[in-house]
């Protein structure tokens, strides 16, 4: 059982793996507490009713061969029976996470957007193939630079805009790219196409 805040098929709107069709799985709960988050309705786990994870999966198989898992925060909850499951049906496994609960699941994708406020713990860093910053201000610069030492030299390094300034932080955002070539821009692009 898992509390399911809402589970959905679209298109992949940032990172890595943008324009890619994906089931989404957003499952409730998370104590990160990003002031800026834009799914604060997901925090409350209560609000959001246990749900079986056989019809998740079930639900999954009739649309997709990529999941994505998110929440909130999807590590709260242990999710070895999920992954697992979805990977028997040749379903690839992706989370979005902060990092800041011990990591469970078997993975083909990890994104690890770390948030000040709750750091990731030190054994999901290895692990993770792509580092996404939010950029809310000019010191998540340095933030960036401190998580990206923690990370495998094999880990994709993008930067995002926190969608409420994008206006004022892309482009210094773009400038800071193009002096340290080894970041990428992530846009959510799932935004700007009124798509969820």
């Amino acid at each position: 059982m898992l509390p399911l805040m809402e589970e959905f098929y679209t298109i992949q709107g940032e990172g890595f793996h943008t324009g890619k069709a994906a089931y989404f799985i957003r499952i409730g709960g998370c104590d990160v507490g990003c002031h800026w988050c834009d799914v604060k309705e997901s925090w409350n786990a209560d609000l959001h009713p246990a749900t079986e994870t056989n019809g998740i999966i079930n639900n999954a198989k009739q649309h997709a061969n990529t999941v994505v898992i998110t929440g909130g925060e999807p590590l709260m909850w242990n999710l070895d029976f999920l992954t697992s499951e979805l990977q028997k049906n040749n379903i690839k496994t992706h989370i979005e996470t902060s990092g800041a609960y011990p990591l469970s699941g078997k993975w083909d994708w990890i994104c690890l957007s770390p948030k000040k406020t709750k750091l990731p713990l030190q054994d999901i860093y290895p692990a993770a193939n792509e580092l996404k910053i939010i950029i809310n201000n000019m010191h998540d610069f340095k933030f960036a630079e401190e998580q990206a030492l923690k990370v495998s030299e094999n880990c994709e390094l993008f930067l995002q805009a926190e969608w409420s300034k994008k206006d004022k932080i892309t482009p210094i955002m773009v400038d800071y790219v193009l002096k340290n070539p080894k970041w990428k821009i992530s846009l959510q692009t799932h935004k700007y196409l009124n798509i969820p």
